[in-house]
């Protein structure tokens, strides 16, 4: 492990993205470039919705990963659109209740995802 930069002395403290390289796999650090160039949180919250969606069909019962998924989407949401704290409690209420009633709006066959 790198030691702690002593800023007191003059050593310059780590840049964010060398922070994030030092616990990144191979594959991630290819990426790492491409991933700082995207601003916003819009093509996160199109992914977070895609993995739910998949995580609902593919392990219907494993309701801490779909809770968890559903408190990623409301806080990046709720990011996206500055809510404050009571409605991002709302939305992850309304969420947690389309996940429960998510049966009712997809037909039986399960889509490709």
């Amino acid at each position: 492990m790198t030691a702690k930069p002593d800023v007191a002395a003059g050593q310059a403290p780590e840049s964010a993205s060398q922070f994030y390289e030092r616990v990144l796999s191979e594959a991630e650090l290819a990426d790492f470039p491409l991933a700082l160039g995207i601003a916003g949180v819009d093509q996160e919250i199109a992914l977070l919705r895609l993995r739910l969606r998949s995580a609902l069909f593919e392990r219907p019962d494993d309701l801490d990963l779909i809770f968890k998924g559903i408190d990623l989407l409301a806080k990046a949401v709720a990011t996206r659109y500055r809510l404050p704290q009571s409605s991002e409690a709302e939305l992850k209420t309304a969420l947690a209740k389309l996940a429960a009633s998510i049966g009712e709006l997809w037909p039986e066959e399960t889509p490709d995802v």
